[in-house]
């Protein structure tokens, strides 16, 4: 493949992922949340979706499908080959500068333990999964 056929590929994957992150920007005309499948899931991811009731879900809503408040965590944004276990970890202990979508910062969640972070992960990647994300 020449460089000019690699860089137009690039550039066709930048348009489609800038195309598939704006669709869930509110204020866009298309305030859409995920439509998300509940899979049976794994005692930990259980423990994470406690875990995730009690300190997500007003901003990232039922099931991780986003809200007014928060993104969707089941999107492809959230892969692991682009937000590891440990960026959920930073996330939570620091906060989140706003940077993929328009809904500005997150502020950094007290209370939860990297144990239960790590459950709230495992949730979110089971869901994920379940949703054709990894």
């Amino acid at each position: 493949m020449t460089s000019k056929a690699i860089s137009f590929v690039v550039l066709a994957l930048a348009i489609a992922a800038f195309l598939a992150i704006r669709a869930f920007v509110p204020g866009n005309g298309d305030a859409r949340i995920a439509d998300v499948k509940v899979p049976e899931l794994s005692p930990d991811a259980e423990a994470g979706r406690a875990l995730f009731a009690e300190n997500c879900v007003a901003c990232h809503g039922e099931s991780a499908a986003g809200t007014e408040a928060g993104p969707p965590l089941v999107h492809a944004v959230y892969a692991p080959q682009h937000h590891s276990d440990q960026a959920f970890q930073l996330a939570v202990a620091r906060g989140v500068s706003a940077h993929h979508w328009s809904f500005g910062n997150m502020a950094p969640v007290e209370g939860l333990s990297q144990a239960e972070v790590s459950k709230i992960a495992a949730y979110v990647r089971e869901l994920q999964r379940a949703n054709g994300i990894l």
